[in-house]
């Protein structure tokens, strides 16, 4: 027992590398392409259709993609996403235009798909540690981010966007070795594993729609352009990363505490306490208190990262399958993440950043509301 466990962490500990690996040159991307569309061939409308597409991809993509992980086992699917991870990020230096960047898009959304189910199905082989286990493997994967939009942010200013992303495929690359290192466990029963699909969602479902559709697309698209109001470019491009990298920041520290309490006190009452205080933290932006309310918004929404899966594996029996109902979420809050660059792009021409966060509080409180009338999330 002792072996298989800590041969199950050295499994989540890899594979949340090679996540936190692969997220660079997209966690830069949504500090700089806002406010430099320009220099990559693209007008602002077309940023939210390239912050939207990845996640349009993989909410489709999620069913196959869990086929292809039975079929061919989640090291060999780690080791396909650090190669594709690369080539994304090269793109984003080397292409030009919709066409290219759009391919990069697309690539990543295929990519972070497939390391999100491999990261989840390792976290899954031990039920009853699901919180910290997701947790931890959380907090590994924002190293990469948090790094990105700190050292990116400034070498954007010293190199230009286009060459920033160039270099950054270098340390992206090192996720290929350690792919190739990770054992060869961790799948779940494909006889029993149902497939993620856009299917009618469950309460909790539309929680996290919600919260990716505010967050990783009102949030992440308007911050840069509210600090643009007051300060020159490149000063708004650094405090808008420095506020996305809080983002990271936010679920490296309360992903794994949090995951934690919820296996120790039960998931329902702190994921409450974390959905409420999210909640708030939109408002405090939506009222023009914005750095504050974008910390308070960020750190809880990093809890829920854990608290999500604690909820859902909480509520399952022993004998029913946890990966569907997970990757069911993920589908939906990707789904969410992917239609807030799309609208907040184009609503940016009529409604304001801070009226956009306000509807997102209210919605927020609605769904929250639901779920805790619903019998079951």
């Amino acid at each position: 027992m002792t072996q298989q466990t800590d041969t199950g962490w050295r499994a989540i500990i890899g594979s949340s590398f090679i996540m936190s690996l692969a997220l660079l040159g997209d966690a830069l991307l949504y500090a700089v392409l806002p406010a430099y569309a320009a220099d990559f061939g693209l007008t602002l409308p077309w940023v939210g259709v390239m912050l939207s597409a990845n996640r349009f991809v993989r909410v489709f993509a999620y069913g196959t993609i869990a086929r292809l992980t039975h079929k061919l086992g989640v090291r060999n699917m780690c080791i396909g996403a650090a190669c594709t991870a690369t080539v994304s990020t090269a793109l984003y230096g080397f292409g030009q235009g919709p066409a290219a960047i759009l391919t990069a898009r697309i690539l990543w959304g295929l990519t972070y798909g497939a390391l999100v189910l491999a990261t989840l199905t390792y976290a899954m082989e031990f039920r009853a540690r699901v919180g910290t286990r997701v947790g931890v493997g959380q907090a590994i994967q924002r190293i990469g981010p948090i790094l990105a939009l700190f050292g990116g942010a400034w070498l954007v200013g010293v190199v230009g966007p286009n060459m920033a992303f160039a270099l950054l495929a270098v340390p992206t690359a090192l996720a290929l070795p350690i792919a190739l290192a990770l054992p060869k466990s961790g799948l779940s029963d494909p006889k029993r594993a149902k497939p993620a699909a856009l299917s009618r969602p469950k309460p909790i479902d539309l929680l996290f729609f919600l919260q990716g559709y505010g967050v990783d697309g009102v949030f992440a698209v308007t911050i840069t352009l509210i600090f643009a109001r007051e300060a020159d470019l490149s000063q708004a491009v650094m405090s808008g990363s420095a506020l996305l990298a809080m983002r990271h920041f936010g679920e490296a520290i309360a992903a794994p505490l949090f995951g934690w309490i919820a296996d120790k006190f039960g998931a329902r009452r702190v994921f409450v306490t974390a959905a409420l205080l999210t909640l708030v933290g939109f408002i405090l932006v939506a009222s023009g208190v914005t750095v504050i309310g974008a910390l308070v918004m960020l750190l809880f929404r990093g809890a829920l990262a854990s608290l999500g899966p604690a909820v859902i594996a909480q509520s399952l029996s022993d004998d029913e399958d946890v990966i569907g109902p997970l990757a069911r979420m993920q589908a939906w809050r990707d789904f969410g993440a992917a239609c807030g660059p799309l609208f907040t792009g184009f609503l940016l021409t009529t409604f304001s950043a801070e009226a956009q966060h306000g509807a997102v509080a209210v919605a927020l409180a609605a769904g929250l509301t639901y779920w805790l009338l619903a019998r079951r999330a």
